[in-house]
């Protein structure tokens, strides 16, 4: 994750997060992924039933899933070892968590445990009761999946009205006071619609936009072949940080973020150096806090089964199962090989990776990519967009 505004506009210095500690549970939201500890944050796929059908749904998930889930006694259970354990923050996703009927109880009992609750869905449950509801339980975020405007959007969501449907679900949320955003995930289908969707972030004042690469996973990985060339990456990236910067020069405070791709962090920097931006040096200490990606350290999955996963794209590998160990046991069980190298990737790296001059800021990217193309764990991950002379192999 990487924080556009927060790093090219300045709106986050290298004091900040020294000032906390850089301890997970004691960083304000905003800093978090800058925490030193790498607490993870936890996602946890409540469900796989959806009321929606996404071409490109990590999860699988479809209206009549049939999957076996969690029991609300089961995730409070979780819930208890999680906060005992110090994770920060609990994402409730899917399929569609509002799906669940037992959602705002899942969702206090976090947030009386001392862990922030997030939810992301796809918006259209939304209504002005509900919303009341999750303010109450003490939700802190919600995260609105739109990929493009009303066409593009309903054909990615397999179901006419999706858009509108989200868009009152983003209204309810704004009217309850409840702090909203958007996530985006690119690809060639709908790249040409990240310039309306930054007009809808202006226009309806969301305080917050994510930008995620395409990962090959679940449904996903029918995409692959969509994928955005470097070339196309490089200018919708340069894209986002110029639409960044004009908000933040007009005065709008709005939060822009890239997911899954943390050659981001390190391009940006570059670009940066060319501009002679003298905050280039703090960026890139920030960057170097940040660590890049952290599978299996700074996020982890549960599924709805109670599965154990590095990152909720990476289901080809498991851990263990909630349900017959804490996850506060399988998380520090560093007998399991995997677990074990995911603490140490940057030692694993193999090709341009390990020789990357910026491996110490992008971690080496996205593992659940590099196998899916490669066959490899520690191959190197195909959406790595820069050149060979800007990772030092000229």
């Amino acid at each position: 994750m990487i924080g556009i505004s927060k790093l090219y506009c300045g709106t986050v210095e290298p004091s900040d997060p020294l000032r906390y500690g850089r301890h997970s549970k004691d960083l304000p939201s905003h800093l978090l992924q800058f925490s030193s500890d790498k607490k993870p944050v936890v996602v946890w796929n409540t469900t796989r039933t959806c009321n929606l059908c996404c071409v490109h749904c990590y999860a699988g998930a479809s209206p009549q899933s049939g999957e076996p889930e969690l029991t609300t006694e089961d995730g409070f259970k979780l819930i208890d070892d999680l906060a005992a354990f110090g994770v920060p923050v609990i994402l409730f996703s899917g399929g569609e968590p509002l799906m669940r009927t037992d959602l705002i109880e899942l969702a206090r009992h976090a947030v009386d445990r001392g862990i922030r609750a997030v939810i992301s869905t796809n918006g259209t449950l939304i209504d002005e009761e509900n919303v009341l509801q999750l303010k109450d339980a003490g939700v802190s975020y919600i995260g609105i999946s739109l990929d493009g405007l009303e066409i593009v959007n309903d054909q990615f969501r397999g179901k006419q009205g999706a858009f509108r449907m989200a868009i009152n679900g983003i209204r309810h949320c704004q009217k309850a006071d409840l702090k909203v955003g958007l996530r985006f995930t690119i690809n060639k289908l709908n790249v040409d619609q990240v310039p309306g969707i930054f007009d809808l972030v202006e226009e309806m004042g969301i305080e917050r936009v994510c930008f995620y690469h395409l990962v090959y996973s679940g449904r996903g990985s029918s995409l692959k072949e969509q994928d955005l060339s470097h070339d196309e990456t490089r200018r919708v990236v340069d894209y986002i940080i110029d639409r960044t910067k004009d908000m933040h020069d007009m005065g709008l405070q709005r939060e822009v973020l890239t997911v899954d791709n943390h050659a981001d962090g390190t391009y940006l920097y570059l670009r940066m150096l060319r501009e002679s931006n003298p905050r280039a040096p703090e960026v890139l200490e920030l960057l170097r806090m940040n660590g890049g990606n952290s599978s299996g350290e700074g996020i982890a999955c549960v599924s709805w089964d109670g599965v154990v996963y590095p990152d909720q794209f990476w289901r080809e590998h498991s851990f263990g199962n909630v349900q017959t160990k804490p996850f506060s046991e399988i998380w520090s069980d560093l007998t399991n090989p995997l677990m074990a190298q995911l603490r140490q990737k940057k030692t694993y790296a193999k090709g341009r990776c390990a020789m990357c001059r910026w491996l110490d800021i992008c971690g080496g990217n996205f593992r659940a990519r590099a196998e899916a193309v490669t066959g490899d764990i520690w191959g190197e991950d195909p959406a790595c967009y820069l050149t060979d002379e800007e990772i030092g192999l000229d």
